[in-house]
């Protein structure tokens, strides 16, 4: 079993709940298995939604796994049953999904990966809000901080993303109408996540997302500089440089260069600084503030290191220079000072003037729209 192939993944990707992903996957389900696939839904989460239920007819699904927290029986996607079954094709709702405690993995996106490495091709959904590197930018398009996140490296594993898209004003009169939710909670989500403001920004943001992946698909050659082009700087190799605070906006500064390295297709470190070379004479709090950022950037497959030196600047532009980065993202401090006295405002001037060989990204934190 060595050499079993992994199996494919298929994402069919949308910018709101409604816009018809869970349909779409059903369907192609339901073509697969006219075609003589063994097909089968690993997990489907039916809303209420009569034409998506329907849409289940004949497809094998796979009763789901009981777990009991805190007194109260949860439902969740059966991996051991799937994995026992061995279907070619697995179909699996809600790829963002957090699992209920006590489940073998934290999230589906996991559960999915153990079928995929059992050579089970799998098609799923999620909704563009969940692509970790863009939390920040949909925090400001709609004040709301979504928890359930993707790490970019997941989606960029499949072999396929399809958008499914719907006008926000087609997808306002399917919410009128209560095929998405209940009237009652329709009105709700009217007045809150589905104004058409809100929609068409998230629209706009997924369709960006999709052309994006498009051109990374398809980016094959490095093409030929074009006439007047310094050949040269067109070919340099970028390498990122992130600078991790014990400040919650280094989550935000690491988002933002993961996104930035996905585009440039560039190697990207995250790094702190310490007189000991590690973290044991930082404050508990700061500590687990620096360990928390440093794993979600180990989550984004971006490379960590504590770095040695009782002088910030210095010692992380000497390591810029040794591993020959190009651009370093810093986040740019709130009020006078960072919690510590070693990452003043005047760290981000001092690192300026000492790395005039290097671009300097100073991240401001977005702040979210006001929808009074």
């Amino acid at each position: 079993m060595a050499d079993q192939r992994r199996g494919s993944l298929k994402i069919y990707m949308g910018y709101a709940a409604g816009v018809g992903k869970t349909y779409q996957m059903l369907e192609e389900a339901q073509e697969l298995r006219a075609r003589g696939l063994d097909v089968v839904v690993g997990y489907f989460e039916p809303h209420a939604r009569k034409d998506t239920i329907a849409k289940t007819d004949g497809l094998e699904l796979i009763p789901r796994k009981q777990i009991e927290y805190r007194g109260s029986v949860f439902e969740e996607m059966d991996t051991d049953a799937i994995l026992a079954r061995n279907p070619a094709i697995c179909a699996v709702d809600e790829f963002p999904h957090t699992n209920v405690p006590g489940s073998q993995r934290a999230k589906r996106w996991e559960d999915v990966q153990i079928l995929l490495d059992a050579g089970i091709s799998v098609i799923t959904t999620m909704n563009i809000q969940h692509l970790e590197s863009l939390n920040d930018q949909v925090r400001h398009i709609t004040g709301v901080r979504v928890r359930e996140t993707i790490p970019d490296w997941v989606v960029q594993q499949a072999g396929e993303v399809v958008m499914v898209d719907l006008t926000p004003r087609a997808l306002l009169h399917r919410l009128a109408r209560g095929v998405i939710y209940s009237r009652e909670k329709a009105e709700q989500a009217m007045n809150n996540f589905f104004r058409e403001s809100t929609l068409v920004a998230l629209r706009e943001l997924a369709l960006r997302e999709t052309a994006h992946e498009v051109v990374q698909r398809s980016a094959t050659a490095v093409l030929p500089p074009r006439p007047g082009e310094n050949a040269l700087l067109s070919n340099v190799r970028h390498k990122l440089l992130i600078l991790v605070t014990p400040s919650s906006s280094s989550a935000m500064v690491i988002r933002r260069a993961r996104r930035v390295a996905d585009f440039l297709g560039a190697e990207c470190f995250a790094v702190t600084v310490q007189p000991s070379g590690d973290l044991k004479e930082l404050p508990a709090a700061d500590r687990e503030s620096v360990e928390r950022h440093l794993n979600f950037a180990r989550n984004l497959h971006i490379e960590t290191r504590i770095l040695e030196g009782a002088e910030v600047a210095t010692a992380l532009v000497n390591f810029a220079r040794r591993n020959q980065i190009t651009q370093i993202f810093l986040a740019r401090p709130r009020g006078n000072r960072w919690s510590l006295p070693l990452f003043s405002r005047d760290l981000v001037q001092r690192i300026v003037n000492i790395a005039r060989d290097m671009q300097i990204v100073i991240v401001a934190e977005r702040q979210p729209v006001d929808h009074a």
